[in-house]
């Protein structure tokens, strides 16, 4: 089987925020307008897709990172592919594969093991709040891990929602330089669409259809002259990343759109700035400016260092094994997450680094010095499966019933052992003491507890003979 989207049409990236900021919801829309869901989840009706486990569905929260992969076009209209990557939909489909993070504090640890295999994220706010104390620690997991990412203003239909404000917070609270690419217009009960800085038009929705189509205009007389300003502060920044735009610029010629957007995408890739959008998920306004927006400025897997590992003889660790996004490198994968799953048991989501993998084949788990044979291999998208037969370099995928895996373990080609990375995980800090019913439950209960500490690495299992 051959690779069906080039590395460079690929997309890793998770969605991470503090807790109500709306980021399943966020994804829920993803999923609807990219065509993967065909019904909207509300996570206050408990029917969210990413929110799959019964404890998720009840309390509207998420808890563990569902991964996902989806299709999108760049799309200006909703109809015709728009930019340089290909005249029809198929040439110019990217393939997206989504990481939904829990914002809630108790489950950072989910957060800072998907970040470990992404390549960029899009942080949520929510328009009212700002920057929230877990947007703040989430933000420094992505810095160690040196993520690029962008920013939706989410909830600019709420109470109280302030565009301009969230971009000072992003300023003051995170230290990282923010780049609006958009502004809203109007806010609250208000809020109608946005203003693409780069192009300068307006982007309204107005129909009953789910927000799957809106109007492109050109922008209105009373936010033209705040438009043009912000417009010309987003061009000086970005002209900043390359030395003849910026001597062209001072020459006085301004960059096109697509070599305003090249240069953003450097300054976003370099992590010089960041690129802030605006919409409301849950009023299904700006998402999709927010998906070119993913393919626009994020990076690919071309686009980060090749992944450096070591042997796992070595003693001291030293990494000086890479590992390059190209299907002819040897096979590297490193398992981030185990879940179990209530029809086909535990599952282990691996992100391919190199090489390629297929079904039935033996691969060698590098850090606990044991073979796997590979047997069900599938594509995932938040609950539901499709089983492939072959993956590929830059592939998030979910294999079945490995026997010896846990989390960050790496998965590779016995003929060229790598360890890609050994991560660190948190002494627990509350303990509690469980004891089972009857003595016919002991069995039962040492295999559930079993199940969820290969689930999640921060949750230990003793057994106090005393």
């Amino acid at each position: 089987m051959a690779r069906e989207y080039p590395l460079e049409r690929y997309r890793n990236f998770g969605i991470m925020a503090h807790i109500d900021a709306g980021k399943t919801t966020c994804t829920e829309r993803i999923l609807y307008y990219t065509g993967k869901s065909h019904k909207i989840g509300e996570v206050h009706e408990g029917a969210a897709t990413m929110d799959w486990m019964e404890q998720e569905q009840e309390r509207g929260i998420t808890i563990t990172s569902a991964a996902t992969t989806t299709f999108w076009f760049r799309t200006e209209d909703g109809k015709t592919p728009h930019g340089p990557y290909g005249d029809t939909p198929e040439e110019a489909r990217f393939r997206l594969n989504i990481i939904d993070t829990p914002g809630h504090v108790d489950f950072t640890i989910e957060v800072e093991r998907s970040l470990a295999v992404l390549d960029g994220a899009v942080a949520v706010l929510d328009a009212n709040a700002g920057v929230e104390p877990q947007t703040e620690t989430v933000w420094r997991q992505a810095d160690r891990y040196k993520v690029p990412r962008i920013v939706f203003v989410n909830k600019m239909d709420k109470i109280g929602a302030d565009f301009f404000n969230c971009v000072q917070m992003i300023k003051d609270r995170t230290g990282a330089t923010p780049a609006p690419i958009q502004i809203p217009i109007g806010a609250e009960d208000q809020f109608e669409g946005i203003v693409d800085l780069i192009t300068l038009r307006e982007w309204v929705w107005k129909g009953d259809d789910l927000g799957a189509s809106w109007v492109v205009q050109d922008v209105r007389e009373e936010l033209r002259e705040k438009a043009e300003e912000m417009r010309a502060e987003l061009v000086e920044l970005a002209v900043e990343q390359d030395d003849e735009a910026m001597e062209a610029y001072l020459e006085g010629n301004e960059p096109d759109n697509w070599t305003l957007r090249k240069l953003i995408r450097k300054g976003t890739l370099s992590m010089a700035f960041v690129p802030v959008l605006a919409g409301s998920a849950f009023k299904n306004k700006g998402v999709q400016p927010l998906l070119n927006a993913v393919i626009d400025y994020l990076p690919g897997p071309l686009d980060v260092p090749a992944y450096m590992g070591f042997s796992p003889d070595d003693p001291n660790e030293e990494r000086n094994i890479a590992r390059h996004p190209s299907d002819d490198d040897p096979f590297a994968a490193l398992a981030f997450k185990i879940m179990n799953d209530p029809f086909v048991g535990s599952l282990t989501f691996t992100r391919i680094y190199s090489g390629t993998l297929k079904k039935g084949e033996s691969v060698l788990n590098s850090t606990k010095g044991k073979r796997e044979r590979i047997g069900r291999m599938m594509m995932m998208h938040s609950n539901n499966r499709e089983e492939i037969e072959e993956a590929f370099a830059g592939d998030i995928i979910a294999l079945a019933g490995l026997k010896e895996t846990t989390t960050g373990d790496t998965l590779c080609d016995p003929k060229a052992p790598v360890v890609l990375e050994t991560m660190t995980f948190p002494d627990p800090v509350i303990e509690i003491a469980v004891e089972p019913k009857t003595k016919a439950d002991q069995e039962k209960m040492a295999a559930a507890l079993a199940r969820l500490a290969a689930e999640d690495p921060s949750f230990r299992v003793e057994t106090d003979l005393e």
